[in-house]
């Protein structure tokens, strides 16, 4: 089934390119805007709109040509024929930023976008687990509290020095991986969807109590169906043809990352939380080698197992319901608990 197009969004209108695919007569319709506001009321709806019906369209507001389904976003990617926009000094088929990557030049390419193996130093992992439990040892104390302002937000911040050692606040010009650790707005993002997610399953979070390494297998479903950065900007070096159409060279091109992870050719059931899904390779998590990538993963299993350690009994207060917000990066901005 189609879905309605959101209101506000206007009628589409036919645009003289990019061209289709060879064999194909005719023209790519100009599509609804990402910029509408229905669209950023509920994303999700305007993206299914896309997939199904304007695969490859020209957003005229945006001045970019939306793509949307997972294997158009991963070509644009990880194909030499894309490279980094608006700032396009990105190594041709080098890593775009993306997930809680800011696209430092230290975040090695890699042939394609996988779930995380890297690491960071035993010294940061301690820093993270004791800041975690400081945390949640304030927050136990009181009838009620907001994790996205007393938890997320600290947590990333607690860290204290970026991956380099130097203490923050320096005047000394930060390092590759400094690019990426230093901005801490995405891991909050991303940490307070996460914790929404797990608190929407009282069940998952029982299960947490008994196996904590179900933890990571909940982050990376988080960084699938609720991606923090839901856009990022390539441009094509040359011409491309994608499944809705072919792009000419110079083209910028928004890639639509909350659309392709819950594009249903690639990922079954793809509106449902489910960390034990058996296709969770295929999210788009971010390059492994990137440091932020790796320290988010380890900030969501350090606080998630602190939080549970000092309020056994967390639970959502009395009426609330998280509320993701935001268009180029998206998640919830409060989440009130009782931790009694």
């Amino acid at each position: 089934m189609q879905a309605d197009a959101p209101r506000d969004i206007p009628a589409p209108t036919t645009s003289p390119e990019p061209r289709t695919p060879a064999g194909r007569s005719g023209r790519t319709r100009t599509g609804p805007s990402l910029l509408a506001r229905g669209a950023a009321h509920d994303p999700y709806r305007f993206y299914r709109m896309l997939r199904e019906q304007y695969p490859l369209s020209y957003d005229a507001p945006l001045g970019a040509w939306l793509i949307s389904r997972y294997d158009d976003v991963t070509a644009a990617l990880t194909d030499p024929r894309f490279t980094g926009f608006p700032h396009d000094g990105a190594p041709r088929g080098g890593p775009a930023p993306l997930g809680l990557c800011h696209g430092s030049a230290r975040c090695l390419p890699t042939d394609r976008y996988t779930v995380v193996t890297g690491t960071v130093p035993a010294g940061h992992a301690e820093r993270v687990e004791r800041t975690a439990y400081v945390l949640a040892r304030r927050i136990a104390r009181r009838p009620r509290a907001d994790l996205v302002e007393e938890f997320c937000r600290w947590l990333p911040a607690g860290l204290g020095r970026d991956m380099n050692g130097a203490p923050q606040g320096k005047t000394a010009a930060p390092t590759g991986d400094a690019l990426c650790v230093r901005d801490t707005a995405l891991r909050e993002t991303a940490l307070a969807s996460f914790l929404a997610n797990l608190l929407d399953d009282p069940d998952l979070l029982a299960a947490l109590r008994i196996e904590p390494a179900l933890a990571g297998r909940a982050w990376t479903e988080t960084l699938r169906r609720d991606p923090p950065v839901q856009v990022v900007l390539r441009r094509t070096v040359a011409e491309v043809t994608l499944s809705g159409g072919t792009l000419p060279a110079r083209a910028p091109v928004a890639c639509l990352i909350g659309a392709a992870a819950r594009d249903p050719q690639r990922f079954a059931a793809p509106d449902v939380f489910d960390p034990f899904r058996p296709d969770q390779d295929r999210a788009l998590t971010g390059p492994p080698g990137c440091p932020a990538v790796a320290l988010g993963r380890l900030e969501a299993e350090q606080g998630v197992r602190a939080l549970l350690d000092a309020m056994p009994r967390l639970r959502w207060a009395e009426g609330f319901r998280p509320a993701a917000t935001g268009l180029l990066t998206r998640g919830p901005r409060s989440l009130l608990v009782r931790p009694g």
